[in-house]
């Protein structure tokens, strides 16, 4: 299958997408404290989820594509962490979980055999996690400085950016078992809207999105730990999210989105990765 690349958005309507399905290491989850998930992982009830997740972007019409190497981490089947696919083509990051950084060869080799150029890699000891990264408009990039992404990464992917770029430090919080991710405190839905938790997002952050002129939808605490920030945009006004949210849900329909929602309590809230962090998109137009 032919696999065709670029993303200079958050937003743009998704077109390609890698993903990875659950397998056997992902039922070792919570075999030690730093993989950071919440109970024993229920391998067969996960397969499912992920399955019908996968069904759900392909009924949005994106074309899904699936790493089918089984790597020795369990959270391989968040994809969005390995790598940043831009205009050019894919940077290979470097997590700053350090079980995790057996998961970035797999994907290179996904892209060299799909014809997707690699433009740079994050070398150490810079460190970036995907989840610290993203577009808030075409060709504006916010990253986070946090417990996984270090200044000297910051520095190395700013470097390979043709972006205006945006750095904003996220609080230690709960610290390195459960770290928090810029993409845990916002995700933009539209060119004018995100969603975000307000009581972790930078005040730089907030004062970038307030000069933006981009409405901000504060999450409800209660909506925190299922995942209510995490919205996967498949166009501007289409989302799906982990079910349950039903208030930040609401607060979108109210704004003209449709809501899609799959069943995550394995791959998303066991694990604490929502549907953009299920997803590596490919291709975004």
């Amino acid at each position: 299958m032919a696999v065709s690349y670029g993303v200079r958005s958050s937003v743009g309507r998704l077109q390609e997408v890698l993903v990875k399905a659950p397998g056997r290491s992902f039922a070792l989850g919570f075999s030690k404290p730093e993989y950071g998930f919440r109970h024993r992982p229920v391998l067969d009830r996960a397969q499912r989820e992920h399955a019908a997740f996968r069904g759900l972007l392909e009924e949005l019409d994106v074309t899904v594509h699936e790493l089918t190497e089984e790597s020795d981490s369990p959270d391989d089947v968040y994809q969005y962490d390995p790598s940043l696919v831009t205009a050019d083509g894919a940077i290979m990051l470097r997590s700053g979980k350090p079980t995790r950084r057996i998961e970035h060869d797999f994907q290179k080799r996904w892209y060299q055999a799909n014809n997707v150029p690699i433009v740079g890699a994050v070398e150490a000891p810079g460190t970036v996690d995907g989840g610290d990264v993203c577009w808030i408009r075409e060709g504006v990039v916010c990253i986070g400085r946090s417990l996984r992404t270090n200044q000297a990464g910051i520095d190395q992917l700013a470097s390979m950016l043709d972006e205006e770029v945006h750095v904003f430090d996220l609080p230690y919080d709960v610290g390195e078992e459960d770290v928090l991710h810029l993409m845990s405190v916002i995700s933009p839905v539209t060119n004018d809207i995100a969603v975000v938790e307000p009581a972790r997002l930078p005040s730089g952050l907030y004062r970038l999105l307030e000069s933006m002129r981009i409405m901000m939808i504060g999450i409800p605490p209660e909506e925190i730990p299922s995942l209510g920030c995490n919205v996967l945009v498949i166009e501007p006004g289409l989302a799906v999210m982990v079910e349950g949210n039903t208030q930040t849900q609401g607060f979108l329909e109210q704004q003209g989105i449709e809501v899609r929602t799959f069943g995550g309590t394995e791959i998303a809230w066991n694990g604490n990765g929502g549907p953009t962090c299920l997803t590596r998109p490919i291709r975004r137009d």
